[in-house]
């Protein structure tokens, strides 16, 4: 894929407070929000340091609960109502086509705090342009969807999204991005992700040792 033109991705952000009710428990109750928005800055800060990236989008449903993120370089938008993380998808993917209707994009899911760029940038190359998906490493859930150039979007994350996506068309990849399945929705999942090494602002929510991103 061409690193100058890129690809644009869309990613979704609920308010803090409300995120991740499976982690409750993780942090002292009122630090749920902090290891929430650190979960996304740690996504965002490899995302935008990836090969092949042009454009960042957050669709927020409280945009000012995740201000900082701009930090980063990335823009962040409203959603338009509440009707869903679909719904958000669609939304973000019309504001990107208005600017670029023939380009490349996709959705990344907001809770990869292990990510490493070199991992997603070798999803974007295997997908060449292709409308396809990469399975959670559970192999039922999707944390990246990318859509053909010019093509919809046309989401399916909920449960069994792997399936959903791949009933639709999408191609699932097979590259091992070890750090791009591995979302993190339960207390499981992050004690997996620190065993592969969590960005600086995650490791600082949670006291202990990062990997250098």
């Amino acid at each position: 894929m061409d690193s100058v033109t890129g690809i644009d991705l869309i990613v979704p952000m609920k308010r803090p407070v409300e995120g991740k009710s499976r982690l409750r428990g993780a942090v002292v109750p009122e630090r749920h929000p902090e290891l929430v928005l650190a979960l996304a800055h740690d996504t965002l800060s490899a995302v935008t340091s990836a090969d092949g990236v042009r454009r960042v989008l957050v669709v927020a449903a409280d945009p000012a609960s995740v201000a900082d993120l701009t930090e980063l370089g990335v823009e962040i938008v409203a959603e338009p109502s509440r009707g869903g993380l679909n719904a958000a998808l669609r939304f973000g993917a019309e504001l990107l086509r208005r600017d670029t209707p023939d380009g490349l994009v996709g959705a990344l899911q907001a809770d990869l705090p292990a990510l490493r760029t070199e991992d997603l940038t070798a999803a974007l190359a295997e997908a060449a342009g292709r409308r396809a998906f990469v399975a959670d490493r559970q192999g039922t859930g999707t944390t990246l969807l990318l859509a053909g150039a010019g093509r919809p979007l046309e989401p399916r994350f909920g449960a069994g999204s792997a399936r959903a996506h791949t009933v639709s068309g999408a191609i699932p990849l097979t590259i091992g991005a070890e750090s791009l399945r591995s979302d993190v929705d339960t207390a499981d999942d992050l004690a997996h992700v620190r065993t592969l090494g969590v960005g600086k602002r995650t490791s600082a929510v949670l006291g202990t040792p990062c990997v250098v991103m």
